[in-house]
């Protein structure tokens, strides 16, 4: 019998030869509030560490407007809560007529717990091309709770 040891495979953030759009030069930002202190800048831009954080609770809104068409492979959502229990519901869609109408990419349902489940990071594959708007629908607390949204970071590619 042959045999060979290989190395495990790692996941990585990041694909071989696959950056990050540079979403400073290629979108404005659109959102229904945000916290002095956590701006969607923080989210959005490499560096951001405490990410963006809604200026109150309710549902919340980010919206990429594109000043040209986009091809989007990848996108990469992180949210964290350490704080409070509360399930979060988030709607990601996309338009290719600056928002006359939208496609679900996803919809999504998350129970945060301090105890345990702190964090979620979904990595969205997509093969979408003529993107002009790409929206972010965040409910914090789907019960009604006085929850406040918030986003380590978003990522696309």
């Amino acid at each position: 019998m042959r045999k060979r040891v290989i190395a495990p495979v790692q996941q990585e953030m990041t694909s071989p030869g696959q950056e990050w759009l540079d979403v400073e030069g290629l979108a404005e930002v659109e959102i229904t509030s945000e916290d002095a202190a956590h701006p969607i800048e923080y989210a959005l831009l490499p560096g951001g560490a405490p990410g963006w954080r809604a200026a109150g609770p309710g549902k919340q809104t980010i919206r990429l407007l594109f000043s040209h068409p986009q091809r989007l492979r990848r996108i990469l959502l992180d949210f964290e809560e350490t704080g409070a229990e509360r399930t979060q519901e988030y709607v990601l869609r996309w338009s290719a007529d600056r928002g006359q109408s939208f496609r679900d990419i996803a919809r999504q349902q998350w129970n945060f717990s301090p105890q345990g489940a702190t964090r979620e990071t979904e990595d969205h594959r997509v093969e979408l091309t003529g993107v002009t708007v790409l929206e972010l629908c965040i409910t914090p607390d789907v019960s009604g709770g006085k929850a406040i949204a918030s986003l380590a970071q978003l990522r696309i590619a």
